[in-house]
């Protein structure tokens, strides 16, 4: 049996009776769920269904295949032979999903094909047949793992994924969750709601999370998670072997922007050989804009105006990338950024965003256009009013200009003069060893005057699709490998 790299999906698997009229025809629960995921896993899908199926299923079906351009047919016409490319893969095997028809897999026996039953009703029972037995449509990503890893054995590393579905998205369609084995033999799966997450992570070598995206409250410097996060740590609490990219201990300052800013206070371990200096953007807390004394403590914190206001709070919660430019003293009174909020310096640079990406061992960087200067940001604001900016940073930016086009790493990509890329590389792994983080990202601006190179935010698991796909996607895949590698070494 080689590697499962196709999955025929029955009729009977993917449609049942509705519920309001036997009558009636419909898709069954987690039918479509489990077709999008397949596909963005690179497996190759299609549809079948026997010769007497009636038409009003077989246009739902047909109507399906158009959507996400499937191959559909008959299977067993005697007047149709298989679709072509259904009756081999090269170098891999095929799944016939079926829901319970006894009947229909003698007719199976021809082909060359994996048959798994949705055992519907929970029937035990298939006589003699050689079948693997599901209980829903979710299972069917985790059993195509146990089969590739029967196939190819040991150096095969299920990784089971949780995060919302456009994170998912964002990653599945540049191809870097595949079920099909990497190089590195890597698999990887969703693990899903609808199953007790406890039993699906019992065939799971590594759970990779954005747990980032996953916080329903931040009340009191508590921070509180969705239900799949709350059962996700519970099982990691309880089996202490389970690898986790990242533990969730070690992403916590990063969702506090206060946190962040004191962690980069210790970069100046860094600046020993550069002539350049990189460190963080000077900052203070502040708890009520109206009782704070602006004029002091903007002083004490080595700040001038322009500042950058930024909710403390950095993810999770709505609100939590609101922010303002202000220009005057007076403008901090009643300003909607959430309190408690941090006021950062606002470095002029020239316009240019430098973004980092640290997978692993490997650092890579993107040029991006940014927030203007001082000077054009106040005829932004109003001319002489100078009223503060106020924007959502997931939303839109007074930017300078559009993307500017992708820059590189030290790692074989362009190059650009104006940024001391070993400089920036030495505060890379700095912070990933001081956060003791897999994947994260931060970015960094130049000063203008100073070259200062300031990283002005930190975040966990970026997309990192600013850099190419070739590239980002198997050194991804690497780090993944050497996290798993070295805590099995650990043990």
């Amino acid at each position: 049996m080689g590697v499962v790299r196709g999955v025929i999906l029955d009729g009977s698997a993917l449609l049942t009776e509705s519920d309001d009229d036997k009558n009636v025809s419909v898709l069954r629960s987690g039918a479509e769920s489990l077709i999008r995921t397949l596909l963005l896993s690179r497996i190759h899908v299609g549809i079948a269904y026997g010769i007497d199926l009636v038409d009003d299923r077989v246009s739902i079906l047909k109507r399906i295949a158009g959507i996400h351009s499937l191959d559909c047919f008959i299977l067993n016409d005697p007047l149709h032979e298989v679709m072509p490319g259904w009756n081999d893969i090269d170098d891999g095997s095929i799944i016939y999903l079926v829901s319970n028809k006894k009947e229909f897999l003698p007719k199976l026996s021809s082909y060359n094909w994996l048959i798994v039953v949705l055992n519907v009703g929970g029937e035990s029972s298939y006589g003699t047949q050689d079948v693997l037995l599901i209980e829903n449509l979710e299972e069917l990503p985790l059993t195509i793992c146990r089969l590739n890893k029967r196939s190819i054995g040991t150096n095969a590393i299920t990784v089971g994924y949780i995060m919302k579905p456009s994170r998912v998205e964002d990653f599945a369609k540049r191809g870097a969750f595949p079920l099909c084995p990497t190089q590195n033999g890597l698999m990887f799966v969703p693990l899903t709601s609808r199953i007790p997450l406890s039993s699906q992570l019992k065939d799971v070598d590594i759970v990779l999370h954005k747990a980032t995206d996953e916080i329903s409250s931040i009340e009191e410097n508590k921070i509180t998670f969705t239900q799949n996060i709350q059962e996700l740590q519970r099982y990691l609490d309880q089996h202490q072997e389970c690898c986790v990219i990242d533990p969730l201990i070690n992403i916590f300052p990063l969702l506090d922007r206060l946190e962040t800013q004191q962690v980069l206070l210790g970069l100046a371990e860094v600046n020993t050989e550069s002539s350049n200096l990189i460190r963080g953007a000077h900052f203070l807390k502040v708890d009520n804009f109206d009782k704070f004394n602006f004029v002091a403590g903007l002083a004490e914190a080595k700040l001038s105006l322009p500042c950058i206001v930024k909710p403390k709070i950095a993810c999770g919660v709505s609100d939590a990338h609101k922010m303002a430019i202000v220009f005057r003293v007076d403008d901090f009174k009643n300003l909607s950024v959430p309190l408690p909020a941090v006021v950062q310096e606002y470095v002029d640079h020239s316009s240019t965003l430098y973004k980092f990406y640290v997978l692993g061992e490997k650092t890579f960087y993107a040029v991006k256009k940014s927030i203007p200067n001082a000077d054009i940001l106040m005829k932004l604001s109003n001319g002489d009013d100078l009223k503060p900016l106020l924007f959502d940073s997931l939303k839109s930016l007074p930017t300078a200009d559009s993307v500017k086009d992708s820059g590189a790493s030290s790692h074989g990509l362009t190059n650009d003069e104006s940024i001391d890329i070993k400089l920036v590389t030495d505060a890379a792994n700095w912070l990933r060893r001081r956060l003791h983080l897999t994947v994260f990202g931060f970015d960094v601006v130049i000063q203008e005057g100073t070259h200062d190179h300031v990283i002005v935010d930190v975040n966990y698991l970026p997309s990192f699709k600013e850099v190419p796909d070739d590239i980002s996607i198997p050194a991804f895949w690497e780090a993944i490998r050497s996290k798993f590698d070295q805590s099995r070494m650990c043990k």
